[in-house]
């Protein structure tokens, strides 16, 4: 029959239905298929029902989905798809959902033949009715057999018109996302469970009990058929997708069972370099694996149906999109992870936050990033007071975490924020630093005299101490800083649009500042090649043209917030993430090595922000501090400062800490133990960090220099 019909159609012009198709659809043949096959009868009569039904849908060019006489019959078939699981027939029954999915991929109007009108009863007492009268009318008329072609053009007709306005609306913005959260109704999954006895979307309905298939080709292949779905544009299919179906429930239920079924303890570096393992391609031997560990297996299960969320919401439709990273936030993030990273066991934390960290640095959703941000961070941005630093307590309790008697945990929890602040988000950088930097009310305001623009002119901020005149630098060589000339010929040449003398201190002055606060005695970088303040310089350029591209959908304003218009009254406070970084920043010459590099790193990151109040803040060192305000700057000198005293106490400073830089970067074999050499650690972290800031500097003042 198949043949004769594929036959008929290669023989007629393009649209043109011949003899044997309008038989097939006037006489119901696809009707009498369906009740041989739902009855079985004789045996083996389904499977060849639903290998008809396949090829025919896949063979055949015209639009077949649109009469009543096919979707009729097709959907009666999708509701025995999936009843039983391991069944003979499952193969061909995937088979014939997968070609479902794409013809209503290709024309999603179609998708309204497959939403059933039937009620559905909640359990939580005053929840708005999800269905209206004018909407049961509407889908009734879809539901009645008659007026065919008529109610097809009508249906076309209306949602060619929801598919304009899709069109016609721009693409979403990070900052709409929590708007859209906030407006959309969707019952509290956790608190209040949807009885559904009716289930009136038996495509998707069929596509979920086939991913718990025990065949994992049958699994995956339901889990795309999903994908297709979800992708729909139609907002009533997305709508009935997420209310009216458990498709909530199987993300985020497979998400707690499969975290729930890993190890308590897991090494954080197996966590960190597991292979990336796509949702399609979870096939995992233990036996051929050569580095194996326990908890692998349910590890990589883990990830890949977290990638297969991560994807799924990435694909879906605005509105279904919304709702399930709202599942996933409140079923699995808040009801599973939260306890876990909120645990007092220091091995929990770690394997809790390691975790976390992973899934940070894999999720790639807009949607669901948002969500987790949420989750990590809260929804604040209004500035912080140091009374209501634990107002969010999952925020607080990480933030401590950087700061945490286990240097495992600290660094685990510092490299988590690091990849956190290199997602493209907005709310992330806000909420940790930028809300409390606003005001820029770490300044103290001077109105300029006349004397003080005289001094300005000469490239100094009115009230600046010059660094060259301090205590703490009087022992610095001349040699040791870069003329004006030299900088002025690497700088960007001075143009009409933009003066050297523009009231912001010279390039050169905040690079020599930064390079010239570690003493000469305490310099070590100097006695081996290639390791100069330059090597950072293009590290510093790739990086920050990285930030920018992130940041340019932010309209961050190009110079500082106008003092005469900022609340300098407001008491300042940098905020608990900068208050626990400038904390460790301060313990720099007590702290191990590996935490160093990772505080300055993150200090680093932020420092490449393209924001204005951030630049002031942490890379001018000619900031007028109000009284009791620290910045990054400030604290290196105080580091300095506390350096210099402790270094007259150690004999053969100067040897000791070549030998350990030479040891660090490979150049000596490892010997005996050196006196004090945390501290020595700790001055070369320092000297490097400085000459990355230098670099960080000069290469944001090229970048804003730069017609």
């Amino acid at each position: 029959m198949l043949d004769i019909l594929v036959q008929e159609e290669n023989e007629r012009e393009s649209g043109e239905t011949g003899p044997c198709m309008e038989y097939l659809l006037h006489h119901k043949i696809l009707e009498t298929l369906y009740t041989l096959g739902k009855a079985d009868c004789p045996p083996g009569m389904k499977q060849q029902v639903l290998v008809f039904y396949t090829k025919l849908l896949g063979r055949i060019r015209q639009p077949l989905l649109p009469h009543i006489n096919v979707h009729r019959p097709v959907q009666k078939l999708i509701r025995l798809c999936g009843e039983v699981l391991a069944t003979p027939t499952e193969n061909e029954e995937i088979q014939f959902l997968c070609i479902v999915c794409a013809k209503l991929k290709q024309d999603p109007y179609l998708v309204n033949f497959f939403l059933e009108n039937k009620l559905k009863s909640l359990a939580s007492k005053g929840t708005s009715d999800i269905t209206s009268e004018d909407s049961l009318k509407d889908q009734g008329a879809l539901s009645t057999d008659t007026g065919q072609s008529s109610q097809r053009e009508e249906l076309s007709g209306a949602t060619g018109m929801e598919k304009t306005e899709l069109e016609d609306e721009p693409s979403h913005q990070m900052d709409d996302l929590s708007t859209s959260l906030d407006n959309l109704n969707v019952t509290s999954l956790p608190e209040a469970s949807v009885v559904r006895p009716n289930q009136d979307y038996n495509l998707v309905n069929s596509l979920l009990n086939l991913t718990r298939s025990p065949d994992g080709r049958i699994a995956v292949k339901a889990c795309e058929g999903l994908m297709l779905l979800v992708s729909l544009p139609e907002p009533a299919a997305a709508k009935c997708l997420t209310q009216s179906t458990c498709l909530c429930e199987l993300l985020t239920d497979r998400l707690a069972s499969l975290y729930r079924a890993l190890p308590q303890s897991v090494d954080p570096l197996d966590i960190e370099t597991v292979e990336a393992i796509n949702w399609g391609l979870d096939s995992y031997s233990h036996k051929e694996d050569a580095s194996a560990f326990p908890g692998k297996r349910a590890l990589i299960s883990f990830l890949s149906w977290f990638d297969y969320c991560d994807q799924l919401i990435k694909e879906a439709q605005k509105t279904a999109a919304v709702a399930l990273a709202r599942a996933v936030h409140e079923r699995f993030f808040i009801g599973v992870m939260e306890p876990q990273l909120m645990q007092t066991s220091e091995m929990g934390i770690l394997t809790s936050t390691a975790l976390l960290h992973r899934i940070v640095r894999q999720v790639t959703s807009d949607v669901l990033l948002q969500e987790m941000v949420f989750f990590i961070l809260g929804e604040q941005r209004e500035p912080e007071t140091l009374s209501g630093i634990s107002r969010h307590p999952l925020r607080h309790r990480l933030i401590e975490h950087c700061d945490h008697i286990s240097d495992e945990i600290s660094i685990m929890t510092l490299r988590m924020f690091e990849h956190l602040l290199q997602k493209p988000n907005e709310h992330i950088l806000y909420n940790l630093v930028l809300r409390n930097l606003e005001e820029r009310n770490y300044t103290e305001y001077k109105p300029l005299c006349l004397e003080d623009k005289d001094v300005v002119e000469n490239g100094l901020i009115a009230g600046a101490v010059d660094l060259e005149e301090d205590p703490l630098f009087t022992d610095i060589a001349p040699d040791n800083t870069l003329s004006n000339q030299e900088w002025l010929s690497s700088s960007p040449p001075t143009t009409p649009d933009h003066p050297k003398t523009d009231g912001k201190t010279e390039v050169h002055k905040t690079v020599n500042s930064f390079l010239c606060l570690v003493p000469d005695e305490a310099k070590s970088s100097y006695h081996v090649e290639g390791t100069g303040y330059d090597t950072y310089l293009r590290d510093a350029h790739r990086q920050f043209r990285d930030y920018c591209a992130i940041c340019l959908r932010w309209e961050w304003p190009g110079s500082p917030k106008a003092l005469e218009k900022c609340n300098l009254e407001a008491a300042f406070f940098e905020g608990h993430f900068l208050k626990v970084l400038f904390d460790r920043m301060g313990r720099i010459l007590d702290q191990p090595y590996d935490v160093n590099l990772q505080v300055t790193s993150v200090l680093s990151r932020l420092s490449l922000f393209p924001h204005p109040h951030i630049h002031e803040y942490l890379l001018d060192p000619y900031v007028n501090l109000a009284s009791g305000c620290r910045s990054l700057f400030s604290v290196i000198v105080r580091v300095v400062g506390d350096l210099m005293v402790r270094i007259q106490r150690i004999q053969d400073f100067t040897p000791k800490l070549l030998l350990v830089r030479k040891r660090l970067l490979g150049l000596e074999p490892e010997g005996p133990i050196i006196d004090h050499i945390t501290l020595l650690e700790g001055v070369i972290v320092l000297e490097e960090f400085c000459k990355e800031l230098a670099a960080i500097a000069f290469v944001k003042y090229h970048a804003s220099s730069t017609p």
